[in-house]
């Protein structure tokens, strides 16, 4: 047993990501996670910041348990998305990952300021993406204790 803890039924993922490849392999990574999880996917910045507060058509989406961010997106880039979460007391304390192509020093250290719980990039190789998606599911998911928070 170790480290593991029970692992609950059901986690919630939100993927912020505008990419329609990116998407589709993540979907079909949580597909076959051991791990049931639901899988919410908004495609920009904007329409994060609905989910997450629950606006217009997303009044009934289901809080987070942990956010996967990419920061190129439209309408708002994900720093913007970041800042807007980190400082809402409803929703800091989901973990936000922050998955990006980019290798730029000045977005690492942005990202970070702004609390991204990490920062990865994104693999090229699909076998080594699938391997860090199953290293995220069992660190977030298995490992760490996340709170319970409701939305405020």
């Amino acid at each position: 047993m170790g480290y593991e803890k029970k692992v609950k039924k059901r986690f919630n993922i939100l993927l912020i990501e505008d990419n329609r490849a990116d998407i589709r392999l993540m979907e079909e990574i949580i597909n076959q996670s051991k791990i049931i999880n639901q899988l919410d996917v908004v495609k920009d910045g904007v329409e994060a910041i609905n989910f997450l507060k629950k606006q217009g058509k997303y009044s009934n989406a289901m809080r987070p348990d942990l956010i996967l961010l990419d920061l190129n997106l439209p309408k708002k880039n994900g720093l913007e998305v970041l800042l807007e979460i980190k400082k809402d007391d409803g929703l800091k304390r989901i973990p936000v990952i922050v998955l990006t192509i980019s290798g730029a020093e000045e977005d690492l250290l942005k990202a970070y300021d702004l609390h991204a719980n990490c920062l990865i990039n994104k693999p090229i190789e699909i076998k080594t993406f699938y391997k860090i998606m199953n290293i995220i599911e069992e660190f977030w998911f298995r490992i760490v204790r996340l709170p319970e928070d409701s939305y405020i």
